[in-house]
């Protein structure tokens, strides 16, 4: 019973230790995230590739792709500390990964969890 307390209660810290120390990061639905990048002060970012991007994006939204391998050091020049940064991909899988990254340096981050096609199926406004 000890060593199952012991792994219990390890398990526990280190999920929620993780989540403290990288400020954890919010996912939202279609209208609580259109809600949030409202406010000027909110960076917007599609980590979507740079083909889906052309296709059709949020207004005012910078596009990084989350695969590729210098996503965290182009964020970090692009984006501004400090500032919250509200996030999505296609389908809310890649966007995950990003917010990791970005609330594990620091950032306060919004997910949208439906990603571009939530937001698309919920007739919201689309830049090309």
């Amino acid at each position: 019973m000890k060593t199952f307390l012991a792994s219990f209660c390890m398990l526990l810290s280190s999920l929620f230790g993780c989540q403290q120390k990288g400020g954890g990061f919010e996912t939202l639905s279609v209208t609580d995230f259109a809600d949030v990048i409202k406010d000027p002060e909110v960076q917007r970012l599609d980590v979507r590739t740079v083909g889906e991007y052309s296709e059709g994006h949020i207004p005012g939204s910078v596009n990084i792709n989350v695969l590729d391998e210098a996503f965290a050091s182009v964020a970090d020049s692009v984006l501004q500390a400090g500032r919250p940064v509200a996030l999505y991909c296609r389908s809310g899988k890649r966007s995950k990964k990003a917010a990791s990254i970005l609330s594990g340096k620091g950032f306060k981050v919004y997910e949208l969890g439906t990603g571009f096609n939530g937001w698309v199926a919920a007739g919201q406004e689309v830049a090309k």
